[in-house]
């Protein structure tokens, strides 16, 4: 039953995304993500094989999500930084989940294909933008990509404010200046 698969897998996966954000790789464990998510463990070596595997699962999961919720628009660079500051607050177990990559695999999600390909297509939308005189070009749009990213990640326990101020200062660092 392809139905039933697929929703076990999903369930699967939103209960790994929990357990590997609470606990981190090695904290988690599959018995929980198990119970969870009703399914046993069998079919979770089954479908993704070791708890890594599911961990990189999980991972590419977030970023396919994120590059869904948050489409980047380069001639709206400010607004795309707000809505990612949106989106970590209201996932920010997602947020946590890329923590632990970092900390627990020196990043190594962070060189799947799938973000690979994430990454040059933001970096892309930025660069038509500034090739169309739509954002700055004095910094590299990887560079610019970088940065913008990080800002959407600062404050999430911050006010509104904080939101409006990350769209402040995405479009100061992009309005293009005059000569």
């Amino acid at each position: 039953m392809p139905g039933d698969a697929a929703s076990t897998r999903r369930r699967i996966l939103d209960a790994a995304t929990a357990e590997f954000a609470a606990f981190g790789i090695a904290g988690a464990r599959v018995d929980r993500i198990a119970a969870a998510s009703g399914a046993n463990k069998a079919m979770i070596y089954k479908y993704f094989g070791n708890k890594d595997q599911l961990f990189d699962a999980v991972f590419d999961t977030i970023v396919v999500q994120t590059m869904d919720d948050v489409p980047i628009t380069g001639d709206d660079l400010p607004g795309y930084a707000a809505r990612m500051w949106d989106w970590h607050r209201r996932r920010p177990e997602l947020l946590r989940v890329a923590h632990w990559d970092r900390l627990e695999r020196d990043a190594a999600g962070m060189t799947a294909d799938v973000v690979r390909k994430a990454t040059a297509d933001k970096t892309e939308a930025i660069a038509t933008a500034q090739r169309h005189g739509l954002v700055d070009d004095a910094l590299q749009a990887a560079t610019l990509l970088t940065m913008i990213l990080e800002l959407s990640r600062t404050g999430l326990d911050a006010p509104g404010t904080h939101r409006a101020a990350i769209e402040t200062a995405v479009r100061r660092l992009t309005t293009p200046q005059s000569s």
